[in-house]
């Protein structure tokens, strides 16, 4: 008997869209588990991003209201005032580690791109590179996370929204968390480099002039033995 396809429905392909459901491919022995974190990681960054996204409306709404409220009635909102302080920490980390998912933090590629491409050299100093972001996702998550259970103890609220002191330091172990998460599976092969979630491959321009120079190159060299 024939199986009749059943329509998929908004969410789940939206789901599928984003990466969101495992391969049914995938789902088989050992590869299962590296599906599995792969499927967590695209969820663990389309959380942050939401938050991300929220944090970023809700102090532009709150900077706008206060500062008309100051100009234009002459009062004012004291929280007001501390809150985007705290939303801002919070997505500048937040962009920390969505920087790191994609590769979009500025680096120096001077030195790298004297070596091929492909090359044990290349592999070497890109291993040494996401060694090093290991390290500072894992500083920024024990310390941070250190800091902040010390503060948790202490008595002392913050002077104007009277939260507790320790939430504004949260953002920093939350952070190093995804970017450790993240230089973990990337490390382990179980992400792809070119797996990018917020921005398109970035064009390697050295590698481009190189292919148009052998292309020239062979070019003249096809006229030359014409001519010849």
């Amino acid at each position: 008997m024939n199986k009749i396809a059943v329509p998929k429905g908004r969410f789940r392909v939206w789901l599928e869209e984003n990466r969101l459901v495992p391969d049914p491919s995938k789902m088989h022995g050992s590869s299962a588990i590296a599906e599995i974190l792969r499927v967590a990681n695209h969820w663990a960054h389309k959380l942050l991003l939401y938050i991300a996204q929220v944090a970023l409306a809700l102090m532009v709404v709150l900077v706008i209201m206060n500062v008309t409220l100051r100009y234009v009635f002459r009062t004012g909102i004291g929280w007001a005032e501390e809150v985007p302080v705290l939303l801002v920490t919070l997505f500048a980390f937040l962009a920390t580690a969505i920087g790191v998912r994609d590769h979009m933090h500025i680096s120096m590629n001077v030195f790298y791109n004297i070596f091929p491409s492909g090359g044990k050299t290349r592999k070497v100093l890109d291993f040494l590179s996401d060694l090093c972001v290991l390290v500072c996702g894992l500083f920024m998550l024990f310390y941070g996370w250190r800091y902040a259970a010390r503060l948790a103890v202490l008595p002392g609220v913050l002077p104007m929204t009277g939260w507790p002191t320790f939430i504004q330091y949260l953002p920093a172990p939350m952070a190093g968390f995804v970017i450790a998460f993240d230089q973990l599976l990337f490390m382990t092969g179980v992400l792809d480099p070119d797996d990018l979630l917020y921005s398109e491959k970035e064009v390697d321009w050295n590698e481009v002039v190189k292919e148009q120079r052998q292309e020239a190159l062979a070019g003249h060299t096809i006229e030359g033995g014409d001519l010849s």
